[in-house]
């Protein structure tokens, strides 16, 4: 399959630009990544000690496997994972995302390869990975297959790709547009467009059609009560996460 040139949607790169000062202040505009990144760091440990036969309580686990996190933003995942040892590139099309990533890393004491560049020219520079995280990234490009295409492609054989979206439904509409961006104002109105999400079976027959065997796939719920994030079995209904491999 040919992989499109370039998947980029310039309108969407522009948004996260316009936030990229703020990526790590916990109160600001990416507040509810920091609040999900538990929940998320969660799965994608748990996807890639499984998946690795990689023991999560010593040191530095995840040594010897080369990581990619497209759509790194200011390095929010890269980091976990370069603590626990994996080799972590990080690629962002928002060049502004990159050097707030690479000074927060330089302060953290973490080495971590930071890129501006896209999923397709890393695959077609012959770039291979063991796991790539593609988190939040899919519900913004311009051709979704194009671009998981070229995601399979970062892929060495065996690899394990975890990717994160937002289902299409009026729940997702009420809860990630109208109540994060309008009620809570924890994201800038316009910040995710509700036709371009994409529900968990669209996705799974994506991911096939790229070349990936999808494994698993779980919900991140928000509980109002409790103020937190938990990963659930059952309700895909708004955030969802997925786990593929590349026999």
């Amino acid at each position: 399959m040919q992989v499109h040139p370039n998947t980029v949607d310039p309108a969407e790169i522009a948004k996260f630009e316009v936030m990229a000062a703020e990526w790590w202040d916990p109160h600001g505009k990416f507040k509810p990544l920091h609040m999900l990144n538990p929940c998320r760091l969660d799965y994608i440990t748990r996807q890639i000690a499984g998946e690795f036969d990689r023991d999560l309580t010593g040191d530095k686990p995840f040594a010897g496997l080369r990581l990619l996190d497209i759509g790194c933003g200011g390095g929010l995942l890269s980091e976990p994972m370069a603590r626990l040892g994996a080799e972590v590139v990080g690629a962002d099309a928002a060049e502004r995302n990159l050097p707030v990533a690479r000074i927060h890393a330089e302060q953290s004491g973490l080495q971590i390869d930071y890129r501006h560049s896209t999923a397709e020219a890393l695959a077609a520079e012959g770039e291979q990975f063991d796991v790539v995280l593609n988190m939040e990234v899919v519900e913004h490009v311009s051709d979704p297959l194009s671009y998981l295409t070229a995601t399979q492609q970062l892929l060495k054989p065996g690899g394990l790709q975890i990717c994160s979206t937002i289902n299409r439904n009026p729940k997702s509409y009420a809860m990630a547009i109208f109540g994060a961006e309008v009620v809570m104002r924890w994201l800038p109105r316009g910040t995710h467009e509700w036709s371009k999400f994409i529900t968990p079976d669209e996705l799974f027959d994506l991911l096939r059609q790229a070349g990936l065997e999808p494994v698993d796939r779980k919900g991140f719920v928000f509980n109002p009560i409790s103020w937190k994030w938990s990963i659930s079995d059952r309700d895909l209904s708004v955030n969802y996460v997925t786990a593929s491999v590349k026999r």
